[in-house]
């Protein structure tokens, strides 16, 4: 087991992130809270480009869940059918539509209880929700944020929800809102699942994985030999 991270590395280490993307937001396009939750629930297991490709021509028409719940199941799937799961998608995008017009007045709860009562919506979804439309500092772990959290030792657990509560621990107040941003990009295009670029890495220093030293070597760039001086 690695060792924790301390309050003051832990302070370094989102204060280096912060500093290499100060702004960090969802990379998933969206009008309201009502068209992030939907961007939400379509991007499981599924990409944050595959999701915009696909929403982008149905958020110009639908922004309500009265305007998707007239547009109907079949509707939807006309959209959405290049995104993995689709159908299942679709069904619940629907049945959450109804239920927020239902029960909601047609408003996206700020509640997580509530949102977690949404058809197709857990607790990441439920988090995501809460942070980037609300600006609650809510910690959605997903797989980049899983894994960092458990290579670099920052919040290493078995499941998401330990990760999550891990990191609810170790993240510095001021840090919150934005926190699984940073972990997400961090992971989506520094520290990647294969071979993650640990010479280019922000927080390489501070990073507990055993091999990383090992992955840097495989790309390090060589260095000629000093040149002899005098004739």
């Amino acid at each position: 087991m690695p060792k924790a991270f301390s309050k003051a590395e832990a302070e370094e280490f989102f204060a280096r992130l912060k500093k290499h993307t100060p702004e960090p937001k969802t990379e998933l396009q969206y009008v309201n809270p009502y068209t992030l939750l939907v961007a939400v629930v379509l991007s499981a297991q599924a990409t944050d480009k595959g999701v915009n490709k696909a929403t982008a021509p149905l958020f110009k028409r639908v922004t309500t869940p009265d305007q998707m719940v007239a547009l109907g199941e079949t509707g939807l799937t006309e959209y959405v059918k290049t995104i993995g799961l689709y159908r299942g998608k679709a069904k619940n995008v629907i049945a959450l539509s109804k239920l927020l017009v239902e029960q909601h007045g047609g408003k996206v709860p700020r509640d997580r209880d509530a949102l977690q009562a949404l058809p197709g919506v857990g607790r990441k979804t439920a988090n995501v929700v809460l942070n980037v439309a609300f600006g609650e500092p809510t910690i959605a772990v997903d797989t980049h944020i899983f894994r960092v959290s458990n290579r670099t030792g920052l919040a290493p657990g078995k499941d998401v929800l330990e990760v999550e509560l891990k990191l609810e621990k170790v993240v510095p107040e001021q840090y919150k809102l934005h926190a699984h941003h940073w972990l997400i990009l961090h992971g989506r295009y520094t520290c990647v699942a294969r071979k993650p670029l640990c010479p280019t890495c922000v927080v390489h220093d501070l990073c507990r994985f055993k091999d990383k030293t090992r992955v840097a070597a495989l790309v390090k760039p060589r260095v000629p030999p000093p040149k002899k001086s005098g004739p």
